[in-house]
């Protein structure tokens, strides 16, 4: 990539990486959210990235397009991966994060950004959950909000556990785990302590 400053490299990276991983480019808003910096300062790159012929782009949303991709996509059509790990409480460390598992990223269309997704095996607690030991919980990363009824990897006491919550009022959350525990946490104007909600299930037939 000679005549591109470190930035438009950077760029240029993340792009294309956004595109392998979400199937569709990314925005501007995105571009800038990822970086740190102004949107003004990414249609800067961007239009020198037109000039130096390395990409293209409209007026349209996600319109940006790689004339010159400099990977290929080694992962199944239609096929996406995110790290595995081996139990809820493994979720919370560095353990597993060389294994992966494939799924169907169609089915997951409406999860959002796909690089805040990963998966969690399931033992025999969760069957009150409607998960069997042996599946694959599908995780997002951070949610921004809770649902009644969302299952998700919440800290109790500094251990992550899968649970499903329940809004008892504003601010305060039942998690109920699948053995019929119940814990409730207050808010207090911060987050839960969730590390993410389960967004699909993989079941072990």
């Amino acid at each position: 990539m000679k005549g591109l400053t470190e930035k438009q490299r950077n760029i240029l990276d993340f792009i294309e990486d956004f595109m392998e991983v979400n199937m569709m480019a990314p925005t501007v808003y995105e571009i800038a959210e990822h970086f740190g910096i102004k949107t003004s300062t990414v249609f800067a790159h961007v239009r020198s990235l037109q000039k130096k012929n390395y990409l293209t782009r409209s007026s349209k949303a996600r319109s940006i397009s790689l004339k010159h991709p400099h990977r290929k996509n080694r992962r199944p059509a239609g096929l996406r991966c995110v790290p595995l790990f081996n139990s809820p409480e493994e979720a919370g460390s560095s353990k597993g994060k060389d294994t992966e598992i494939y799924y169907d990223s169609a089915v997951l269309k409406n999860a959002g950004d796909l690089r805040k997704l990963f998966a969690v095996k399931i033992g025999s607690e969760m069957g009150d959950l409607g998960m069997l030991d042996g599946d694959i919980a599908i995780l997002k990363r951070a949610p921004e909000t809770l649902r009644n009824g969302d299952i998700v990897l919440v800290k109790i006491g500094g251990v992550p556990q899968m649970r499903s919550c329940h809004e008892i009022e504003p601010g305060i959350m039942e998690f109920i785990s699948g053995d019929r525990e119940k814990i409730v946490l207050h808010s207090d104007g911060q987050r839960f302590p969730v590390e993410g909600v389960v967004v699909g299930l993989q079941r072990n037939l």
